[in-house]
């Protein structure tokens, strides 16, 4: 199920306490902002009298002064400080509140994304770069601290500073305000329309760096084919080409940018240019003190400045607002397979596996399997035979529901599997893939993974079990050796016969194999089956495979083939018939029938 629309308010919510500090900081620099200007109203105004000051704070100063030049100049002085103590003391309260916040919203919507990532169908998985996914998890996730950092408050700041300004300068003269105030439509119409711009670029932009990312994380996770088919040159010039567009989309966003500052700064100067004229028009004719016509220059500063900083501000903005659309695409994406409102937790399993006229495509116009049909009891082997792409991977994958199927019903003792809460179901079930996978890690964590809780004993138990212990105790640290990235650092037996412990010490009701002997050689092959056929005695075991030594001694046997169930019964049975599966026999194995060992028994 998508989740519903994230908003902003529900990544600051929780940290709602921090936010009113800040808040009230902003609030601080805004009242600073404001009086900013005024000590040296009072010294042009009172002190160097070049024009009678009127107002409560003139009239307060004058009391506090009795009238003194000297003592202004002193009261002055002081504000000039205090104003500059309260300033420094708000910004970095802000800036402290506004990094932790950001921070923390980070971590939030990192795990969030992250979780979501991992329950979203492998349907989905298979349809996405993964290089582009990391982009989302990284980059589109920093795009948004960062504006929660040098953005948020600091627009708040503006709106205050600015609405302040707009009061005490219709305060001090309406007439002169609305001459200054004439350059705002047009300046925030061009800021307006270089955003909605600058946020296109930049959704482009992103969207070619996550595709750089996937080219670099795909030739990285296959370094090895890359270099045995010395393709290096070819991946680079790919990379390159990529690259290069990606620089060519961000030279068209900075321009977009680079444009818009030069723009700005022209209207600003010209209301600025305005200001001064009708300003020292009106000191020259004495209808405004000098002093606030400097606090109107002040006032404009600091007023065009937000405005500046607003057209600067689009690009931080225009990131994080794009980075916030990606990650939302993913929260909200479809295509979870995700437990029924009244789905509980699965009863233990004697694992008697049921398929009814079962139907499934990884994408609505191709159909994989078709009414597939199957029984398998508990306890039985069976062995899942059939052309590559026949579907027979498809079928184990429908199993522990990595995918649902379109049509029909897969049974487990006798329930619907959506019936069962998907953790549930999987933790009775143990996997030995075709891919055989390992983390960066020591080896004992990658034969507990599936068992967290697994004591040391267990761990070796299920290293003997696999035929593993001597070989790890070889190593240099044991157990404690660490893996390489995807098992790198070991042989292709080594990792297949780790990834057999892993599912070993599970001791689940189910087992699911495929191709359980690739990468074992020959003197360790025989001893692998003794432990698979203990580990598989009274338990559901499921074997695609190829090898007749795995095969011919399964229960029942199911030939796969376009996506149906061509056949099933023993190896004997399907012999006599004829049909798909003695073909198969006699292409490729009828010369090493003789030469492997009949392991796995009924």
């Amino acid at each position: 199920m998508p989740i519903a629309r994230l908003r902003i308010t529900d990544l600051l919510r929780p940290h709602w306490k921090a936010l009113t500090i800040g808040f009230v900081a902003v609030v601080g620099e805004g009242v600073a902002d404001l009086l900013d200007p005024w000590p040296l109203k009072l010294v042009l105004d009172n002190v160097l009298r070049s024009k009678e000051g009127h107002g409560w704070l003139n009239h307060w100063v004058h009391d506090l002064s009795g009238g003194d030049r000297m003592g202004m100049l002193e009261i002055a002085a002081a504000m000039v400080l205090l104003i500059a103590i309260l300033d420094a003391i708000c910004s970095f309260v802000d800036k402290s509140v506004t990094t932790s916040v950001g921070q923390y919203v980070t971590h939030d919507l990192r795990k969030l994304l992250y979780s979501r990532i991992q329950r979203l169908s492998l349907a989905f998985h298979d349809q996405r770069r993964t290089g582009d996914l990391i982009s989302r998890i990284t980059s589109d996730i920093d795009a948004i601290q960062n504006f929660i950092v040098s953005g948020l408050l600091t627009a708040l700041i503006d709106v205050i500073t600015l609405v302040g300004m707009v009061i005490v300068m219709f305060y001090i003269n309406w007439s002169f305000t609305l001459i200054a105030l004439s350059i705002a439509p047009p300046l925030f119409a061009v800021v307006y329309t270089y955003t909605r711009k600058i946020k296109k670029a930049s959704r482009e932009l992103r969207k070619k760096e996550g595709e750089v990312v996937s080219v670099i994380e795909e030739v990285l996770g296959s370094i090895r084919v890359v270099r045995a088919f010395a393709r290096e040159d070819y991946e680079q010039r790919r990379l390159e080409v990529e690259s290069m567009e990606s620089v060519e989309m961000a030279l068209k966003a900075r321009a977009l940018k680079a444009r818009l500052a030069p723009i700005v700064g022209v209207i600003v100067a010209f209301g600025t240019a305005m200001v001064l004229w009708f300003g020292g028009r009106m000191v020259l004719s004495g209808t405004l003190s000098i002093g606030s016509l400097v606090v109107f220059i002040l006032y404009l500063r600091k007023m065009y400045k937000p405005m500046q900083e607003l057209s600067k501000m689009t690009d931080a903005y225009s990131k994080a607002a794009v980075g916030y659309e990606r990650i939302c695409e993913v929260l909200e994406a479809e295509g979870e397979v995700r437990d029924a409102p009244d789905a509980r937790k699965a009863p233990p399993i004697k694992g008697k596996i049921e398929f009814e006229h079962v139907s499934f495509g990884y994408s609505a116009e191709r159909e994989i399997l078709h009414d597939v049909s199957l029984k398998i009891e508990p306890g039985q082997v069976a062995a899942l035979v059939g052309p590559t792409g026949a579907g027979k991977s498809t079928i184990i994958s429908l199993i522990p529901r990595f995918y649902d199927p379109t049509a029909g019903v897969i049974k487990i003792d006798g329930i619907d599997v959506k019936r069962f809460k998907q953790k549930s179901l999987r933790h009775q079930i143990s996997f030995v893939l075709q891919e055989t996978v390992l983390f960066h890690g020591p080896i004992w964590q990658n034969i507990s993974y599936g068992k967290p809780e697994a004591t040391r004993k267990d761990i070796l138990w299920a290293a003997e079990m696999a035929n593993a212990h001597e070989f790890i105790e070889k190593l240099g640290d044991g157990y404690d050796t660490i893996v390489g990235e995807r098992g790198i650092t070991l042989s292709g037996g080594q990792r297949q016969r780790i990834a057999i412990a892993r599912a070993i010490i599970r001791n689940s009701p189910i087992l699911i194999m495929d191709e359980p002997t690739s990468g074992l050689d020959a003197s360790s092959e025989q001893l692998v089956f003794e432990a698979l056929d203990r580990m598989m005695a009274g338990k559901t075991s499921i074997v695609i495979a190829h090898r007749l030594s795995t095969i011919r001694r399964a229960d029942v046997i199911f030939v796969v083939d376009d996506g149906r169930i061509k056949e099933q019964g023993t190896h004997d049975q399907l012999c006599k018939s004829g049909g798909l599966y003695s073909e198969l026999y006699e292409i490729q194995f009828r010369q090493k029938e003789d030469m492997l060992p009949d392991a796995v028994t009924s």
